[in-house]
């Protein structure tokens, strides 16, 4: 089964796209944050990055409950 990319919904913050990152390449969220922090300050295209990922990258589907 191939690896898709989410917004996570478990772990967001504003909208799950860094933790979305964090979990696909299994690294943690703060690192993901931090460096998505450090590049909104170096350049502001990527806060426009940001909201376009946030609008094309789908949630995370929730696991069924089990019966």
């Amino acid at each position: 089964m191939a690896k898709k990319l989410y917004r996570s919904i478990e772990d967001s913050k504003i909208a799950g796209v860094c933790a979305g990152i964090a979990e696909y390449f299994n690294i943690d969220p703060t690192i993901v944050r931090l460096l998505a922090i450090f590049l909104l300050f170096a350049w502001l295209s990527s806060a426009i990055a940001y909201v376009i990922a946030w609008i094309i990258v789908p949630k995370a589907p929730r696991a069924e409950a089990a019966v």
